[in-house]
Formats: C-alpha cells, structure tokens, sequence
C-alpha cells in the first residue's frame, strides 16, 4: 500500500537500545514510519557510549543520548549512583519531549527506554512498548501500567500486562529477512566466499559476542573439527572477542587444514545473506534472533543464556522447541557437547527441512509494519 499523502504527519520519539536486539527492531519500527509518510519525523533516544550511538545515525536518523545504565547483578556497588542518573536522565527526558513535542513515543527496552517513558506518561503523552520476549522484563511491567499499547512476540502476556492494552505483533525484524531461494543462496555463498559443495553453519552470539558458543567453537577446533570435514562455518564471534579469537586462530594456523572452513568475523552486517547461505544456525535465543530465524525458516540450535533476567531465553527457546521448529542445548552443556549436537543436525537433511518448516509456520514478518499502525491509531485517537 501507498501511505504516502494518506497518512498525516506525526512525530515519534524511539528509546532504547543497549544491543542489537533491541536497535535493529526500533530501526525497522522507524522506517515503516517513514514508508507511511515519508515527511514524519522521528527522533530516537538511547544511551551514551551503547552502539545505538553509532548505529541509529548509521541508518539516518537523528539520536539523543542519555546518561543511563541498568543495573549490575555482577558488580553491586557500581548500583551507588543508579537512582541518581536515573532522576537526572528523567529530567533530561522532559526536556527533550519539551523540546520535540512528539505525537507518540515509543520504548523498545534498553537503558534509556524507561526514562523518557517514565517522562512522557507523567506528561500524558501516549506511549507504546514493545516487549520481545515470553516472560516481560521488570521495566516493561513497571511502565507498562501507564502505556496506551503494549505490542507482545508471545501469547499469555496477561499476567504482566492489562489485558485490553495489549496487540499481539511479533518481534519486527531488519529487512531482507525472509526464505532464501537459490539465488539468495547463492548470493550468500558467493559474498561470504564459501563453497557450494559443502555444509553450512551459521554461529551468531549477538553483536557482542558470546563466551559459550566461542568456547565451544574454540574446543572443536582444539579436537580437530570431527564430523566437519564437509562442513564451512561462517562464525559471529562478537566485539568483546575478535582479539582474543584471532590469537587463537593465528596460534593454531601451522598444521591444521580444518581452519580453511572457518569463517569468522566480529560483526555480520549483512545477515540476510549470511542465513541465506546458512544450512543451520546456532544461536542465543534473544527475541530478535528468534524471530529472524523464524522469518528466513532456518533450522537452529538454540543455547539459551542463563544471565538474562527470569531464565526469558529459555521461555523463547521452548516456544519453538515445542512445535519442532528447533533443537535446545543448556549452556552448562554446550562447551561439551554443541558442536557434536550441531554436526549431527547439519547431516540429517529430512531434520532440518522439518525444523525449517515448523519454524516458517511461526514467523510474523509484518511485526514492524503493525507496531507502526498501531503508533499511527494512538496518534489519531489522542488527535480526535
């Protein structure tokens, strides 16, 4: 459909971010905005020195940072001056819908979101959230009780949210994210250099990397690789870990013939591409790459993390190991035995068609285009 001229002319503000998880959604959020009318304006607050900061301008779009952190399970007394830069990112988030006087505002989780949430409820401006994942994190209980909407991946959110607030959507996901056809395969194959003849792996562990899926690659690679001699692996192993993999791979080059099928790279910016090539992905269960998976029907095995907030990967992860759609390895278990699991999935074709299908059968791929209908509804019923 043709928004354009048919749409009025509204302005948001976006906050959150922190990950990828949480950006990439928000972006997809914004341009479907955009695509409605393309003279709306849309501002987007985040938190200073997190990669929205680089991110969201990367993509066009103009961001405020907040001096803002959550809080830090691992190190408690770092929490001292938490209420403190809490009060003065709420101030500061006055100011700036003062400033923007936008029609909506919009929180995707992160740092940031609940501080100008918190701002623009006590100023009556109407407000959406957006919660990923099965179980709502403890901020989007907390402002949830005084958004307009709240936009849910998962069904039985009532016992977090009003019921009559909230719109099932999905998760959105970054464009492009779709089944692959052979000549997205082969796109893929060709822009990430691997070869056609064989197997494919797709390791991501977020935008930042993941110690568990890096230990277990690490450990694999120490053991020679069994199982993979037919098998490339394109492998995210994060920012937080590009040095210290890199001596690994350079300490073990002399003699080992397996590294030639090892793909690795801190960031993946081209996804699309690098799930077109994928036979399997194993992945964290995040709400994001869950619901990308889903979109491009890829066949995964799931390691959720343990240091998330009430054990949510898990509840992502069961969503689909429950319909078939994927297979489920415990962290504790994965240095052990991932791989092994992972070499065996790759080779069973009539496992992976099936988990692929199950797992196309649950995607929502207009997540984000709904969510902007549904900021468009609040903006012209508060207009009325």
């Amino acid at each position: 459909m043709d928004y354009h001229n048919v749409m009025k002319k509204i302005k948001v503000i976006i906050s959150g971010g922190g990950t990828g998880g949480h950006i990439f959604p928000a972006l997809s959020i914004a341009e479907c905005l955009m695509k409605m009318n393309p003279d709306n304006e849309i501002l987007f607050v985040g938190a200073k020195g997190r990669m929205e900061m680089e991110k969201v301008p990367a993509a066009g779009f103009p961001i405020i940072g907040l001096d803002i952190q959550g809080f830090q399970r691992k190190h408690l007394a770092a929490n001292i001056a938490l209420p403190f830069k809490l009060l003065k990112a709420i101030r500061k988030s006055r100011k700036i819908i003062d400033d923007f006087r936008p029609d909506v505002v919009v929180g995707v989780g992160g740092y940031a979101s609940a501080a100008l949430l918190m701002a623009a409820t006590r100023k009556k401006i109407p407000a959406l959230i957006q919660e990923q994942n099965g179980f709502a994190g403890k901020t989007n209980q907390l402002v949830g009780k005084k958004a307009d909407t709240i936009c849910v991946a998962y069904e039985g959110m009532e016992r977090f949210f009003p019921a009559g607030r909230i719109v099932l959507t999905g998760n959105p996901i970054r464009q492009g994210m779709e089944p692959a056809g052979p000549e997205k395969r082969a796109e893929g194959l060709a822009f990430y250099g691997l070869d056609p003849t064989k197997k494919h792996i797709l390791i991501i562990g977020g935008s930042l990397g993941c110690r568990t899926l890096n230990d277990a690659m690490t450990g694999w690679l120490k053991t020679g690789c069994p199982k993979g001699e037919d098998v490339e692996i394109l492998w995210q192993c994060g920012k937080y870990y590009k040095q210290e993999t890199d001596a690994m791979m350079q300490g073990m080059a002399s003699g080992n013939p397996a590294l030639s099928r090892i793909h690795y790279t801190d960031f993946i910016a081209r996804m699309d591409l690098a799930y077109a090539a994928a036979d399997l992905v194993i992945s964290r269960s995040g709400a994001s790459s869950i619901s990308e998976i889903c979109a491009c029907a890829k066949a995964s095995v799931l390691v959720p993390s343990p240091n998330v907030t009430e054990d949510h990967q898990t509840f992502n992860a069961m969503a689909l190991v429950r319909k078939e759609a994927a297979l489920l390895v415990k962290d504790a278990q994965a240095r052990e035995c991932l791989m092994a699991v992972a070499m065996e999935t790759v080779h069973d074709g009539q496992l992976l068609q099936k988990m692929a299908d199950n797992a196309l059968k649950l995607a929502k791929p207009d997540a984000a285009q709904t969510i902007a209908g549904e900021v468009y509804h609040l903006a012209e019923r508060t207009s009325l």
